[in-house]
């Protein structure tokens, strides 16, 4: 392969929190030379020159949380529509979710994952396996055969294992693998019938609600299960203080507790449902905004590990009901750093803080070497004009379906060049 220099380029390691201009140069797929302070990297014959002059190069991002479609969802998303939308918003590497049509709970499932993410997408997708068989929170799965078979962390998707006995049991035959079990923490009968978050807009629009018990009644029992039997655990999406605070109190006791926020709850409120907007039903549903700038800060302190983009692509004809009964759902990962860059520029939180929890934090959940500037890292970069403005138009978004909640929304940050293994794979049209 031919050698890449990348140069004058502002440089953000978000694994050392080093920021400054500098030069890097790509050989073989992996980062060969980083030179600091604007010099640039002896390169040999046959080499290629991008000039970065006016962007950040930073690692590509490490989205924790997508559904890709494949197998069974193919008119939602597929391997292929999924990480060209991902490419584009500056995602290199995807965990896909596991509750398909079949769910990816059996090594041949993996087996499929694999083979066509080889052949259709132009990021890596990793797949995560079922935590128990079917999905059905009855049984769980055999995690050491779908760990040898390429599985990346164990969880159920969209559905929240309810039954204590089965998580208690998925904790200690985890731990032995130190295999990462992820949850979607909201119980399903405190749910209930429930569909945005519960409070004065909920009624005012005359709309069941969902307390924000449903996340933390089944946030401490699983932080307790953790905690008796040692096992990586992971809250998949937080969405308020209260859980905020049940984290940090973990993390302090020394519980292997990590947990994760979804875009939608980062940056959007429950006033963002408007006048019924479905694109803004998700689960967890949008909160209070005095929640989501609890979140905020526990993000920039740290008590909140990772971002991720709940992309979750859906059909128009389960978006297009009434709200009590559209699907929950939002188009996220070709938006999710632009949306996060809002934070950047209203002074909350600095640019390494929130690329390390793009990049580098969840690679370093799965084990993964990227998601850092380092000399033998993967070559997974992008380059960012994070001042550069735009309006989302949702008919020109790379993924299949259209629901996205941030459809006409004036956004600051545009990935203009992503490569994946040192191979430029998506380049922004010219301005």
């Amino acid at each position: 392969m031919r050698e890449l220099a990348i140069v004058n380029a502002l440089l953000v390691d978000p694994a050392s929190g080093r920021l400054g201009q500098g030069a890097l140069l790509l050989r073989d797929g992996a980062i060969a030379d980083i030179a600091w302070g604007g010099a640039a990297p002896e390169t040999g014959e046959g080499k290629r020159r991008i000039d970065a002059e006016g962007l950040v190069v930073t690692p590509g991002l490490v989205d924790l949380r997508a559904f890709l479609g494949e197998p069974g969802a193919e008119f939602r998303e597929t391997l292929g529509t999924g990480s060209h939308a991902a490419a584009a918003g500056g995602v290199t590497t995807v965990v896909c979710r596991p509750d398909t049509d079949p769910p990816i709970d059996d090594p041949a499932i993996i087996d499929f994952i694999q083979r066509r993410a080889r052949d259709k997408a132009i990021v890596n997708v990793l797949p995560a396996a079922a935590l128990t068989k079917g999905i059905e929170g009855r049984e769980i799965t055999e995690f050491g055969l779908l760990l040898e078979a390429g599985a990346v962390a164990f969880t159920d998707g969209a559905k929240a294992l309810r039954n204590p006995q089965v998580m208690r049991r998925a904790m200690i035959y985890a731990r032995d693998f130190d295999a990462l079990l992820m949850n979607h923490v909201e119980d399903p009968d405190l749910r209930g019938v429930g569909v945005m978050n519960e409070g004065e807009f909920a009624s005012r629009k005359g709309l069941p609600g969902i307390p924000v018990e449903a996340e933390t009644v089944m946030l401490e029992r699983d932080i307790r299960l953790a905690r008796a039997t040692d096992a990586r655990y992971h809250a998949a999406m937080i969405s308020c203080a209260e859980s905020v605070e049940l984290v940090r109190r973990a993390k302090a006791d020394g519980v292997r507790v990590t947990c994760g926020v979804s875009i939608n709850n980062l940056t959007l409120n429950e006033n963002d449902v408007g006048d019924y907007r479905t694109f803004c039903k998700v689960s967890p549903p949008l909160r209070h905004e005095d929640e989501r700038l609890a979140l905020v800060a526990a993000l920039a302190e740290g008590v909140i590990d990772v971002v991720v983009s709940d992309h979750d692509p859906q059909d128009v004809e389960t978006k297009r009901q009434p709200f009590s009964e559209a699907a929950n759902g939002a188009l996220g990962i070709e938006t999710m750093l632009a949306a996060a860059l809002r934070m950047v520029h209203a002074g909350q939180i600095d640019l390494p803080v929130l690329l390390a929890a793009l990049s580098t934090r969840p690679a370093d959940l799965l084990g993964l070497r990227c998601g850092r500037l380092t000399v033998g890292a993967p070559a997974d970069l992008i380059l960012l004009d994070p001042d550069a403005p735009f309006v989302v138009d949702k008919r020109k978004l790379k993924s299949r379906a259209k629901n996205s909640p941030f459809d006409e929304a004036r956004l600051e940050g545009l990935v203009r060049t992503t490569l994946v293994a040192g191979r430029v794979v998506y380049e922004a049209d010219a301005v």
